[in-house]
């Protein structure tokens, strides 16, 4: 049973794991999106995510601690200016893991990681969402509808009004 176990080591020692996540953390602030197997993207997520809360405040403090953990300057630069504007106001949940299948060659299942606030093709669709506007029919009230004829003349009366007015417009 796997009671107590806090993460998944992804069948790897210690520094070739932290070398792998770190890797993947390094293409996905720089990429924005990158495909992975599913476990490696729920190792990747808890991650960075802390790794991207860190860019709230724009210190030198928290520049250096961005930087223990990707090894890589041009990702640190592009965390703390591309990517901290993104999700200044977002209170977590920087990431978001989409399931692709399985892969071929050893049936692994595949899922593609991406920053939430990147994805371009969800902001052009809730962009075009929010321009359209719904009409909807306006009930009609009592006082909107034709009064219906009660007798057999009135009746009689409406019937022979049509036909006039179809013959006329026939003549003309």
């Amino acid at each position: 049973m796997r009671h107590k176990r806090s993460f998944n080591k992804l069948g790897r020692k210690k520094e070739h794991r932290e070398a792998l996540l770190r890797n993947l953390a390094v293409s996905l602030i720089l990429h924005k999106r990158i495909t992975t197997t599913l476990q490696k993207a729920k190792a990747l997520r808890s991650y960075v995510e802390p790794i991207i809360t860190l860019t709230k405040e724009d210190t030198l403090h928290h520049r250096r601690m961005a930087f223990k953990y990707l090894q890589s300057k041009e990702a640190v630069k592009e965390l703390f200016r591309v990517v901290a504007e993104k999700v200044a106001n977002r209170p977590g949940g920087y990431t978001r893991i989409l399931k692709l299948g399985n892969r071929i060659g050893d049936n692994a299942e595949v899922a593609m990681i991406e920053l939430v606030d990147f994805n371009e093709l969800t902001k052009n669709a809730t962009s075009t969402q929010k321009t359209v506007s719904r009409r909807r029919r306006r009930k009609k009230s009592i006082s909107d509808k034709p009064v219906q004829p009660t007798s057999e003349a009135q009746k009689q009366s409406t019937s022979t009004d049509n036909n006039t007015s179809t013959e006329n417009s026939l003549t003309e």
